[in-house]
């Protein structure tokens, strides 16, 4: 065989596996709905109000089986708001499960 057609082979394979989600290796984590046992309200940011910015903000949450906040990732919404979004979700406590879940978040802010 020539060089070439091992390169385009490789090339072809690499994409596949990339692009493909069926060929994925990397373990996805289940996406579900959470009991929140303990839910702290967000502090509505004084700058925001004053501006009388308002709007939703939307969080994505890993879970750990404990029910602490792993990691947070703000999806959507204004910046201002987001802050005390995160600040919030990082103290609530979700209900024990079997493994690590992402939740999505929305928290409406309006003054």
């Amino acid at each position: 065989m020539r060089p070439y057609f091992v390169a385009a082979f490789v090339v072809l394979f690499l994409g596949v596996v990339v692009f493909c989600p069926a060929f994925s290796f990397a373990q996805e984590q289940p996406e579900g709905k959470r009991t929140v046992v303990d839910k702290v309200a967000p502090v509505y940011p004084d700058l925001a109000r004053r501006a009388q910015i308002h709007g939703t903000v939307r969080v994505g949450v890993v879970v750990t089986p404990s029910g602490k906040a792993k990691f947070t990732q703000v999806i959507g919404g204004n910046p201002l708001l987001a802050k005390a979004a995160v600040d919030a979700i990082e103290k609530w406590k979700w209900a024990p499960a079997a493994q690590e879940t992402k939740e999505l978040i929305e928290l409406n802010f309006h003054p």
